[in-house]
């Protein structure tokens, strides 16, 4: 079995939504994924080892150990895709204090073998207003042009992934009222 897909997004991008709405129609069709969070992953591994309260502070953890749970998150998921296709909701790149990190570095892409990177995006001021209507999550209000700049480094990071693990890239367009849209593309790219 072992196929793995991977799909990432900036915050606010409605990934997770359009993962879900995919997950149901796939379901509907016979086809089971298995969703795997990775932030979900490596916050329990975190917490366990760090004390870690919650995802946001994640970006505290020091940078060695941040990268151990990295690759054992990505040996869990791993493990999971032995049973059944598993689809991964992760972030791209991680925007720490110091700059922007890889979320799926090289020791990362090595444990997971993603044979599909699926990159669902929206113009800024989509994101921007999705994430102030957001309360469940503490994110740091940033300007139009810094959300600009995450979804393309997001776009160059998911090429270089690509280029490292062998998968393919596939980009959805998650527009304002126009989901039904995105999870159809992400249903026809999971199928």
């Amino acid at each position: 079995m072992n196929k793995v897909v991977v799909v990432t997004g900036t915050p606010g991008s409605g990934k997770s939504t359009v993962v879900d709405g995919a997950l149901k129609k796939l379901k509907e069709l016979g086809i089971n994924y298995e969703l795997q969070n990775y932030g979900d992953a490596m916050l329990e591994l975190m917490r366990e080892r760090h004390g870690v309260k919650d995802r946001d502070d994640m970006r505290n953890v020091p940078t060695e150990s941040y990268r151990e749970i990295q690759r054992e998150a990505a040996r869990r998921i791993a493990k999971a895709a032995e049973k059944r296709p598993v689809l991964v909701d992760t972030h791209s790149l991680v925007k720490k204090p110091e700059g922007y990190y890889p979320g799926l570095p090289s020791w990362v892409l090595e444990e997971l073998k993603p044979s599909l990177i699926i990159l669902v995006e929206s113009s800024a001021r989509e994101i921007e207003g999705r994430r102030a209507r957001d309360g469940s999550r503490k994110r740091d209000k940033e300007m139009l042009q810094t959300v600009e700049e995450h979804q393309q480094l997001n776009r160059a990071a998911a090429m270089a992934y690509a280029a490292i693990s062998g998968a393919a890239v596939r980009l959805i367009q998650n527009r304002d009222k126009r989901l039904n849209d995105a999870v159809e593309e992400m249903v026809s790219a999971l199928r």
